[in-house]
């Protein structure tokens, strides 16, 4: 069997990824223009970004002036960019499409034209500011619903109704209503709304960690992932799902979004799975598990990390380092999935012969990930994720120059602006939406009725209040971007978990976790979707195998709420600490071991329910449950050795993981 992995391309990779995510991924679903369009739209792009790095570089505008002119970039951009439908023609400019764009900017740009006026009225609104905000509300909408779906659109419409008509219902739920006037105003002229705390991130940090992200990108750091991941996967036992999981960790840091990485990754991994033997489903499971990882995956976590930072007033080296041993714990759950159901089919890895060399990947592209590790250093030094992101970008740019194959060039220095600004456009325009959702909020207190009311039906109880709560995020999760899923339920659910004395970390990345779980979960699974159209394999199946792949992702998250010490909270002594990490990790192969129903042998069902048991024990970082969860793994250890009626498969395992 011939693997032809060295003539990977990356042009042809970037051509299928592009296919599979206008068919998955609304906010890839954009006009694709020539001539004049082209140029204007890729010149708008730039002079976005070109915004963003000034303000970065020389300190932001005013809140509410930053963030006007933030948005008013992304909704220009987003009725250019993207019809009204997705039938629409997409390689001409629409006339009203321009028109809305321009009536959008204006809406916005009246903020900082005439900042000054509106500070002085103290939150008393003219009819200029009533029409003006109920004409941007209605744009915001639109937009929200072409470029990031309906889902978010209708959840933001409701909560509208809610401020105006109720229902109220007394001692409960409700309020006795808004005027028009009252909710327009507080949209839009107050920093409670639209201009609210979402899209000041948006405007501020996250525009800069997403254009670092591009920058990356066109560095070409995603195929030395893809590279580095062959060499030190490709060879071992069931070698490309391996390569899946570890270039999909590796690429989660610059990508900002479960299914891009699914496909970019996936339409080179996915049939390299499937030929040595894994059956399709499986192989897209694997892919869609992986990918979907890499939102939670430290370092750079995505674009959610930081809003969640501004939520709960904290450094987001704190989100980082707490989220780090759960993330740990989501891999180790799916490489040793993968590793178990290769070992149980026989499968082999790719030749060492077939794959790159190791001398010369790191000579061509080692240098790339040098801006990783600066931004890293630089937030742990205490830098404001701007200033770290500005550097940072400016290291992408100054160490590609050291080689001729990744060296930046006009254009490609052009391309990473635009596809930055490109990226953002449907951040920005959901935090503009969830920015209504929030302003509801605060003006009638819907949301500690919310959290009161899911802590009612669970009678007080914190366990059906967690499983309320995790069925709430994955179903408000359902085809939104990680970004605004997060702000809605940090919004609505996870008060009512905060409400039982759990702490804030620990409450947010579990709504979280579960919010990201939904890309993987039927049936509205898309990154489980997208990789299913690279396998070739039935949608829900795949979906299925992937959710079983990233069992340990549902556990974890419980996990850590009820033992809050394996987010390391506070300053736990360090042996503690690397009793907490060992004994998660064998917990979680514990975990996947059962889940998949091999080990050294196919396991019986008895045995499978001992590892069950003693993956949850394991995961519970308490001395006595440590020591019988610990004491099961060991019985099933020794029944698989010393009661096995295949040897055979004994002899696989010794090929190496």
């Amino acid at each position: 069997m011939s693997f032809d992995t060295k003539s990977f391309n990356a042009t042809e990779n970037e051509a299928a990824a592009e296919k599979m995510l206008e068919k998955f991924d609304k906010e890839s679903t954009f006009r694709k223009l020539a001539g004049k369009w082209n140029i204007f739209i890729s010149l708008l792009c730039v002079a976005f970004s070109v915004f963003q790095t000034y303000t970065a570089a020389f300190g932001v505008f005013p809140a509410q002036i930053q963030r006007s002119i933030h948005l008013a970039f992304a909704l220009s951009l987003g009725f250019l960019l993207y019809p009204v439908t997705s039938k629409k023609s997409r390689s001409k400019m629409d006339p009203i499409d321009v028109i809305l764009a321009l009536i959008s900017a204006a809406a916005c740009l009246y903020i900082t034209v005439y900042y000054h006026d509106i500070m002085m009225q103290g939150g008393m609104a003219t009819i200029h500011d009533v029409v003006l905000g109920s004409v941007l509300v209605l744009l915001v909408l639109e937009a929200t619903r072409r470029v990031v779906g309906a889902p978010m659109t209708v959840v933001a419409v409701l909560f509208l109704i809610y401020a105006k008509v109720g229902p109220y219902i007394p001692g409960f739920m409700g309020h006795r209503g808004f005027s028009v006037e009252r909710i327009i105003s507080h949209m839009y002229i107050s920093t409670e709304g639209i201009f609210g705390l979402p899209l000041g991130v948006s405007a501020t940090f996250v525009f800069m960690f997403v254009l670092f992200g591009a920058f990356l990108q066109k560095s070409g750091l995603g195929k030395f992932f893809i590279d580095l991941s062959l060499i030190l996967a490709g060879h071992r036992v069931g070698g490309p799902a391996k390569v899946s999981v570890f270039g999909s960790c590796l690429f989660g840091t610059i990508s900002g979004s479960s299914v891009a990485n699914t496909v970019t990754t996936g339409v080179f991994t996915i049939p390299l799975m499937k030929k040595i033997g894994y059956p399709a489903a499986f192989a897209g499971g694997v892919e869609a598990a992986a990918s979907t990882g890499g939102q939670i995956m430290p370092p750079i976590m995505g674009a959610a990390a930081f809003i969640m930072a501004q939520f709960l007033g904290i450094a987001y080296v704190k989100i980082a380092v707490a989220a780090t041993l759960p993330a740990i714990l989501y891999y180790t759950g799916v490489w040793v999935m993968v590793h178990m159901e290769g070992k149980r089919l026989g499968l082999k890895g790719i030749p060492r012969e077939d794959l790159p060399d190791l001398k010369q990947t790191l000579a061509e592209g080692a240098h790339l990930f040098l801006p990783i590790v600066i931004i890293v250093y630089l937030l742990l030094k205490g830098y404001t994720p701007m200033t770290s992101a500005l550097i940072s970008i400016i290291s992408t740019v100054a160490v590609a120059m050291l080689r001729k194959n990744t060296r930046f060039t006009r254009k490609t220095l052009f391309d990473a602006l635009e596809t930055g600004a490109r990226s953002m456009i449907g951040v920005a325009i959901a935090c503009g939406c969830a920015g209504i959702i929030i302003g509801v909020v605060t003006l009638s207190g819907m949301g500690l009725k919310i959290a009161n009311g899911i802590i009612y039906l669970a009678h007080g109880m914190l366990l059906p209040t967690l499983l309320l709560t995790m069925c709430a995020s994955m179903i408000l999760g359902m085809g939104l971007p990680t970004t605004a899923k997060y702000i809605i339920l940090a919004t609505m659910a996870a008060p009512a978990i905060q409400q039982f004395g759990v702490p804030d970390i620990a409450a947010h990345l579990f709504i979280l976790y579960f919010g990201i779980m939904a890309d993987i979960t039927p049936p509205v699974a898309l990154a489980a979707f997208a990789a299913s159209g690279i396998a070739g394999s039935h949608p829900m199946k795949t979906g299925v195998n992937a959710v079983k792949i990233a069992l340990a992702g549902f556990i974890v998250p419980y996990a850590f709420v009820y033992n809050p010490e394996l987010l390391f909270i506070g300053d736990p002594p360090k042996l503690l600490v690397c009793r907490f990490v060992i004994t998660a990790i064998l917990g979680t192969f514990s975990l996947a071991c059962a889940a998949s129903g091999y080990w050294k042998r196919d396991l019986k069902l008895v045995e499978r329910v001992m590892l069950f048991v003693s993956s949850f024990c394991l995961i519970d970082p308490k001395g006595f449950t440590d020591a019988a969860g610990l004491g099961l793994l060991v019985a099933v250890y020794l029944s698989q050795k010393f009661f096995s009626n295949d040897r055979a498969c004994i002899d696989i395992e010794k090929e190496g993981a």
